[in-house]
């Protein structure tokens, strides 16, 4: 039997900022429902269903789960499976998605509310690595190169010299161009050439894969931005195990699109959660309503005044993840 929200999923990418919290409450109460792992870990914590009555009391389930055990609220059969990545013999999360078209609207919706329509753009990947196939990062920017409908999109993997080439010739046009790497991506490219982009936006998503030496947002960035010649290294924040993404136009500064607001929480007691400051990141993403919509992440971070957030990187007991975030100074 299919049990449903009592809302369509799909308003939550119109919903308004008053209804934010009254939703997140609706979508714990359905999760608890129809969520046995969710409702099993609500309960070992000893927390009631009926006395949530404000965001910071949800109880936002560990992303270590997903290495483990089938996170899913109802019964269904995914449309896909994405795994993370990482190191070699490292356990990888899993993150069954009823709906691709749910995480289509979510991913197309965050960035274009961003960044603009996406068919202003030409989008490129330069990840340096294809071999997991089931990654959501590859399954959004391919997305994305379709929707641009581009003639130059698509994956550029270790094609430097031709990626080099492009670049110049886009930059002489005038075309705005969004490229997506991977940090050691990024770097082999900066190592390898010089330019003066104008029109192209380099988004870093994160990760050394243990293929280089870690180094800090700010040398990475500023290095990126020497080479490269733009004024601005933007970022994106996202994991496996969400359906949404948070997006930095430079300085470390992330926003959330309007169905996903971060909160932090206290290293000893996960149960003390605020709205605003430091500690560990917690996610709300409502647009998981078929998964887990409450995460806590092993990230650190402060969220600020205005809901923007950084991070400074990640807590000394969690995996090196492909898409892991640089530790800051």
């Amino acid at each position: 039997m299919t049990y449903m929200p009592s809302f369509p999923p799909q308003s939550v990418f119109s919903i308004p900022d008053a209804d934010f919290v009254p939703r997140a409450l609706e979508i714990f109460r359905f999760q608890y429902d129809q969520n046995p792992l969710y409702r099993e870990y609500v309960q070992t914590l000893g927390v009631r269903p009926e006395s949530v009555g404000r965001m910071d009391e949800i109880p936002f389930l560990p992303v270590s789960f997903f290495k483990t055990q089938e996170v899913r609220t109802g019964e269904f059969i995914p449309d896909i499976v994405f795994e993370s990545s990482g190191t070699t013999g490292m356990v990888t999360s899993r993150h069954l998605v009823k709906d691709l078209g749910l995480y289509r609207r979510s991913f197309r919706g965050g960035f274009e509310h961003f960044y603009g329509p996406v068919g202003d753009w030409c989008i490129g990947l330069l990840p340096a690595y294809l071999e997991r196939s089931h990654s959501s990062l590859v399954y959004m920017v391919n997305d994305l190169i379709g929707a641009s409908g581009h003639p130059d999109s698509g994956f550029y993997l270790d094609s430097h010299e031709a990626l080099y080439g492009l670049l110049l010739r886009l930059e002489a046009a005038g075309q705005p161009v969004m490229l997506f790497g991977v940090t050691f991506a990024l770097l082999d490219l900066a190592e390898r050439y010089t330019l003066s982009l104008k029109h192209t936006v380099v988004m870093e998503t994160g990760g050394m894969k243990g293929r280089r030496r870690e180094i800090t947002r700010e040398e990475l960035h500023s290095f990126l931005r020497e080479r490269l010649g733009v004024k601005a290294v933007h970022a994106e924040y996202g994991m496996t195990e969400l359906l949404s993404q948070a997006y930095s136009a430079g300085g470390g500064l992330f926003r959330c699109p309007g169905w996903m607001k971060v909160l932090v929480r206290s290293e000893d007691d996960p149960l003390e959660v605020r709205a605003r400051g430091e500690g560990l990141i917690n996610v709300v993403d409502l647009a998981n309503v078929w998964s887990c919509s409450f995460l806590a992440t092993e990230d650190i971070g402060v969220v600020c005044e205005d809901g923007g957030f950084t991070v400074a990187g990640r807590v000394d007991h969690s995996d090196v993840r492909g898409c892991s975030l640089l530790v800051a100074s």
